[in-house]
């Protein structure tokens, strides 16, 4: 079970390993300008391994549990699907329900753990392989292992980076775990954190805010809902800023080196890389030429 692009990592080298019945994920969705329906990521994955797919809009419809017996599963992985499991599925596998979490448990439980440890300035985050309970990111741990966190990581870096350690923790967890040579342990009741989910507004930039929270933010929305702050009426987009010495009315715009700037409260936000409304991606020194009244 997954849907994002973290997922099809996971599914490919699941595939590598094991006898993959069949994968579950979310339905296609509406994208881009043309607002045409697209597939999830591990749609695709599962289309070009010729796997059987499954879309349900709810999970506890009877032809899904329906399907689901019908494949036997000796477990099930769940990679980022996005969807809250119900105790009857939970119960079906013989070896239980397997995630791979994108964060070191049992910090950033959660809907948005690596968009979050970015956006907490967080020095390294992690993947844990558990088995799933009826909680939020609160079953027992199989295994977990550390990823530093990079200056310039975003989340679609960090994303790569975890899906990659996630793969190959997660088939070596499994043979363990399958041969009873490894046993699931509880997690520490101390250093548990939340992992929010993330909304559309949230990606509007507040420049009374500190330089390095607005870099971060940039950062950790580069692929949804993106960094904007607004100009002239419009959604400026923002997916590559620098923090920069700066003194002055934090919103106020100036021009450094030939890039556009914005003051912040203790400092300021040199913008690289900007989308205006109904154009493309520019530089920041582009996008200077035709906005003359920045």
């Amino acid at each position: 079970m997954g849907s994002s692009d973290f997922s099809v990592s996971i599914l490919e080298e699941l595939a590598r390993h094991y006898t993959v019945a069949g994968v579950i994920t979310q339905a296609d969705k509406p994208a881009g300008r043309g607002k045409q329906l697209t597939p999830p990521p591990v749609k695709l994955k599962a289309q070009e391994l010729s796997l059987p797919i499954l879309q349900p809009e709810k999970l506890k419809t009877p032809e899904v549990l329906e399907q689901l017996v019908n494949w036997q599963p000796d477990f099930i992985v769940v990679a980022a699907y996005g969807k809250i499991l119900r105790q009857n599925i939970l119960d079906l596998p013989r070896y239980g329900c397997i995630n791979v979490h994108a964060s070191y448990l049992p910090r950033w439980r959660g809907a948005s753990p690596i968009q979050t440890a970015i956006l907490n300035g967080d020095n390294s985050t992690g993947v844990t392989i558990m088995v799933m309970d009826a909680g939020v990111d609160t079953g027992p741990i199989l295994s977990r292992e550390k990823v530093p966190i990079d200056a310039d990581d975003d989340s679609r870096t960090l994303s790569s980076k975890l899906a990659s350690t996630g793969s190959r923790l997660l088939i070596s967890t499994l043979y363990a775990y399958l041969s009873g040579s490894l046993e699931p342990h509880p997690q520490e009741d101390d250093g548990v954190t939340y992992a929010a989910i993330i909304q559309k507004e949230d990606g509007l930039l507040d420049f009374s805010k500190p330089a390095v929270e607005l870099e971060r933010k940039v950062r950790a929305f580069i692929d949804w809902p993106g960094a904007v702050m607004d100009f002239g009426g419009q959604a400026l987009k923002i997916r590559k800023a620098r923090v920069i010495p700066g003194k002055g009315k934090p919103g106020e715009r100036l021009i450094i080196d030939r890039f556009p700037c914005v003051n912040t409260v203790d400092g300021g936000l040199m913008l690289l890389e900007v989308k205006p409304a109904g154009r493309n991606w520019m530089s920041g020194a582009d996008f200077l030429r035709g906005a003359r009244d920045w």
